[in-house]
């Protein structure tokens, strides 16, 4: 199936839409749970960066939300989470999210993101191990799972752990 994805950020009438997506991406809710409670912290929600892709008919399917997270008490961006329903996985509706997610932190002067994830599928965006940056998890975790991507080449990236928003819990 060859199914052309638009792109768009959230609007407050996408939030169950949205909320749907996530629960029917993952087995639990945990992760609509936490987009609705990212929504709600000031200090982690950017606006216009929660992005959903569309189908032809206008059917939401895709979803990647970035949120403000630091390292060594700079700035960054944490890519998660990012969901698309079974029923539209594999036909490019999560990577339409994602790409336009990191279109729109580049166009907002976002300088890194960050994401904790399958390691044979970030890289397709420029994501490395973070470590290659020196930046850790504040967790044990796989080091080719914790990737970053620079997305201003001229700001140094900073080294050291993550620090999420509160809503992660961590």
């Amino acid at each position: 199936m060859n199914t052309t994805w638009t792109t768009r950020p959230e609007t407050a009438e996408d939030a169950a839409a949205i909320r749907a997506i996530n629960l029917a991406a993952f087995p639990t809710a945990d992760e609509a749970d936490l987009v609705d409670a990212l929504r709600a912290d000031a200090d982690a929600w950017i606006d216009g960066l929660s992005l959903v892709s569309r189908a032809p008919d206008g059917t939401l399917a895709g979803h990647a939300l970035l949120t403000r997270c630091h390292i060594d008490g700079r700035p960054a961006l944490a890519l998660a989470p990012c969901a698309v329903p079974p029923a539209h996985q594999r036909q490019g509706a999560g990577t339409a999210a994602i790409r336009a997610a990191l279109a729109a932190a580049r166009a907002h002067g976002e300088s890194l993101v960050v994401v904790l994830g399958h390691p044979e599928y970030y890289p397709r965006f420029g994501f490395v191990p973070a470590s290659r940056f020196g930046i850790r998890a504040p967790f044990e975790v796989p080091d080719e799972a914790l990737m970053a991507l620079a997305l201003d080449a001229s700001v140094p990236v900073p080294s050291g752990v993550i620090r999420y928003a509160g809503a992660f819990g961590l």
